[in-house]
């Protein structure tokens, strides 16, 4: 959503909306102009948006994870203003390039992002609407030249079914939103709907470990990627060197060897075989693929390494799913073998609480220590009987415990630290630059 108001911003609108809590984000768009509240009273609307004579001047872009009993979106609602879903305001902006869509119950931020890097730093070029800050750019908008337009592509509410791509890639399937589903069978059914959104003659890249579960559409050319493996692009003879990481590219037109790539976790290896794939598809040449992936910084939020000192290393990251969680912290346990690892996670939404408590429970009994906070409940109401303590009580890791977020500056002990990550994608990010600043204050004097 966000983009979309930097979008809109930088094309001389005038931009108003409404968040839920303050954040970085919104701090910057509030720099560039644009009005926010963050108070969900229909008395915050801007004058030039409540004139209900001049609503036919007046877009309203919702994300459907604003709860319908909304106030401001109900008044817009109830005033009969035109009301468009994300995702179709994003079709309609990239209906004149090639839409390259990003897919996936994870991974989909982290490729979509390098995807864009890879062409940005090509003489292809292209723009971006990406689910998370690249901090290459400094931005979840990329804005260029070019017949490409990335774009990371939601399976909540079913709204990749909005998007008609030229290319597609789709990384995972695990069970996710099963409140939109009912079961994973039918969220799988949504993907394959998804995919069949293709244009003919367009182009679907699917991780190999998912292949069974993806119907691919008549007239349209489809690949394969994978670490270490037959596919049609697969990574291999992966070595994790000092800094960085050497491995090859094998691809249908023959080997990419020998390159370099900086960034920690091996699932960003697996993720970037993904991101190649689709540049080379874009006509990105060999030599420039090597140069771009030599400046890759990632993104925010995603293996986000804050600080990295001699004895401590702290990593923030927006893991929500036990899949996703569990990438993460194999990643961890490989780029720094050996060290103790403390991990602080907020379980995010009530229903991926309840459906997934045993899952949670089991990838967080593979970290040293644990920190568990209540459950973030974004666009939910809450659930008799489901809290983290329902996770909780599933752990049998001993050295665990349940604080607040509030409680966690001052309970968190920086001497006992080796690895600290935080984990989730509701408003734990509120704690990273209080975290940063007590361990600079008591492991950086």
């Amino acid at each position: 959503m966000s983009a979309l108001a930097a979008y809109f911003s930088r094309g001389g609108f005038i931009v108003a909306g409404y968040d839920r809590s303050e954040s970085i984000i919104t701090d910057e768009l509030k720099r560039s102009g644009c009005d926010i509240s963050f108070t969900d009273d229909p008395e915050t609307i801007p004058s030039l948006f409540n004139d209900i004579e001049g609503k036919e001047k007046v877009i309203i872009v919702f994300t459907p994870a604003i709860p319908s009993e909304n106030l401001i979106i109900s008044w817009f609602r109830n005033n009969n203003y035109e009301l468009y879903k994300r995702s179709e305001i994003l079709g309609a902006i990239s209906s004149e390039t090639d839409t390259i869509a990003v897919a996936g119950t994870h991974g989909k931020t982290t490729i979509s992002t390098m995807i864009a890097h890879l062409l940005k730093q090509s003489h292809v070029d292209c723009s971006a609407f990406l689910g998370g800050i690249s901090k290459n750019y400094d931005s979840n908008l990329i804005l260029g030249g070019g017949r490409y337009t990335v774009i990371e592509a939601d399976e909540y509410d079913r709204s990749f079914h909005r998007l008609t791509p030229f290319m597609a890639v789709v990384s995972a399937v695990d069970p996710d939103h099963l409140e939109i589903y009912g079961d994973h069978k039918s969220m799988i059914e949504g993907y394959n709907e998804f995919c069949r959104k293709i244009r003919k003659g367009g182009i679907l890249l699917v991780s190999a470990r998912i292949l069974k579960d993806i119907a691919v559409p008549g007239g349209v050319s489809f690949y394969t990627y994978a670490l270490e493996n037959d596919a049609d692009y697969s990574s291999f003879n992966i070595e994790h060197r000092e800094d960085y990481y050497s491995f090859s590219l094998r691809t249908p037109k023959g080997v990419i060897r020998d390159l370099h790539f900086p960034f920690p976790g091996i699932v960003n290896i697996e993720n970037l075989t993904a991101a190649i794939a689709v540049a080379l598809n874009c006509g990105v040449e060999e030599n420039e693929i090597r140069k771009a992936i030599l400046l890759f910084r990632g993104v925010r939020r995603r293996f986000d390494i804050r600080i990295n000192i001699p004895g401590l290393v702290y990593i923030d990251d927006y893991a929500h799913h036990p899949e996703e969680i569990k990438a993460c912290l194999l990643s961890v346990r490989e780029y720094f073998r050996g060290r103790r690892i403390t991990g602080i996670f907020q379980p995010h939404l009530f229903t991926r609480t309840r459906d997934h408590a045993e899952g949670f429970a089991e990838i967080l009994d593979r970290l040293d220590e644990v920190i568990l906070l209540p459950v973030y409940p974004a666009r939910e109401k809450p659930i008799p009987g489901v809290s983290s303590e329902l996770i909780f009580n599933k752990m049998k890791l001993v050295n665990k415990r349940m604080l607040n977020m509030d409680d966690i500056p001052a309970k968190l002990n920086v001497n006992d630290l080796d690895v600290l990550v935080t984990i989730g994608a509701g408003n734990i990010d509120r704690l990273v630059e209080p975290i940063e600043a007590k361990i600079k204050a008591e492991r950086q004097k």
